[in-house]
């Protein structure tokens, strides 16, 4: 937890103790449904709640009414920590996989999280339309953006800092990923965020659908 405190220090106490929650949270429903790797538990708040807030980091302040899609949430990365850290935006959280919407719909409702949704099903099922449209590591960028365009409000009508659009948390080379796509691919090393080790090769790749 004090990673958290170390970079988010304006963190409220309502913010703090659902933050707290999630270690046992996940520990729990972890020895049911593996949802995080077994060597990766212990290092839960560096390498999944850290990581998934490196896009609050990118983002800044964003305005109350701005929604969210997180697709392949898993276990609810990114999506539950982002739902804490902005507790007046609304997230829509899905995966194919019942098991680990299961696991992150309990974690919500544990936490108190009424800033979420959840939905087991494929993209091509959701027909809403969301400011940003966020991941970590799902499918190849040039695979997912045709996939999520329909789903994002073009242009930045609410005003936020960025353009709606895609929001991803990966690794590696994205050159290959990165062809034909129509929008711009802007990456940021989450190394600059966060001064971890475990950040060093990660990426920050943001998509802009402008109108």
């Amino acid at each position: 937890m004090d990673i958290l405190t170390k970079y988010f220090p304006t963190l409220s106490d309502r913010q703090i103790s659902q933050f707290a929650a999630l270690d046992a949270l996940y520990r729990y429903w972890n020895e049911r449904i593996n949802v995080i790797s077994r060597k990766d538990i212990d290092n839960l708040y560096v390498k999944h709640v850290l990581h998934s807030l490196a896009i609050a980091t990118f983002l800044g302040e964003v305005k109350p009414a701005t929604t969210f899609l997180d697709l392949g949430t898993g276990g609810g990365f990114p999506g539950i920590p982002l739902a804490i850290f902005y507790p007046d935006c609304r997230f829509h959280l899905i995966d194919r996989i019942g098991k680990k919407i299961k696991v992150a719909t309990e974690v919500a409702k544990e936490i108190g999280l009424d800033n979420v949704s959840f939905q087991h099903g494929d993209i091509g099922e959701c027909r809403e339309r969301f400011n940003y449209v966020v991941s970590r590591a799902v499918m190849p960028l040039n695979s997912l953006t045709p996939l999520v365009t329909k789903n994002i409000t073009p242009g930045n009508p609410l005003g936020n800092r960025y353009t709606d659009g895609i929001i991803c948390l990966k690794g590696g080379d994205l050159e290959p990923e990165s062809k034909g796509i129509r929008f711009p691919v802007i990456e940021y090393p989450v190394g600059e965020f966060f001064s971890e080790e475990f950040f060093e090769t990660k990426k920050l790749v943001y998509v802009p659908v402008e109108k």
